[in-house]
């Protein structure tokens, strides 16, 4: 399975962006997919998840109410709408992919994700 991300950049506070991951290769409608991001010297950490019916969605208590994670199984493409954003939420954003699940499972672990993208940089200024 291969996970591309896209989307991030350079953004002043208060502003937004919609990264976007497409996935080729696998069984998409499937998976439970999240986000997680990584800034300079800490740790990996979960932004959102959905789950593959879409019906659970799950945040970071950091991000809720101001991102949004969908997803799209015929187009293979999960997003995450990233709003208000905040000079804290600079980091390298992540999607991946977890195989298994019901239709209203999510993980935040990040140890229950069998499929990482590269990562996609997104820098807010203040």
């Amino acid at each position: 399975v291969l996970l591309v991300e896209s989307g991030g950049g350079l953004v002043q506070a208060g502003g937004s962006l919609r990264l976007s991951c497409a996935a080729s290769g696998g069984a998409f409608s499937s998976y439970v997919m999240g986000w997680f991001r990584q800034a300079p010297g800490k740790e990996r950490e979960f932004v959102a998840a959905i789950s593959w019916s879409s019906y659970r969605t799950s945040y970071a208590d950091s991000v809720k109410g101001r991102f949004t994670i969908s997803r799209d199984n015929a187009k293979n493409t999960v997003y995450l709408q990233m709003n208000s954003l905040k000079p804290e939420d600079t980091a390298v954003y992540y999607c991946a992919a977890a195989v298994g699940g019901s239709y209203d499972y999510t993980t935040r672990r990040l140890g229950e994700y069998d499929y990482w993208g590269q990562g996609t940089q997104v820098t807010v200024s203040s």
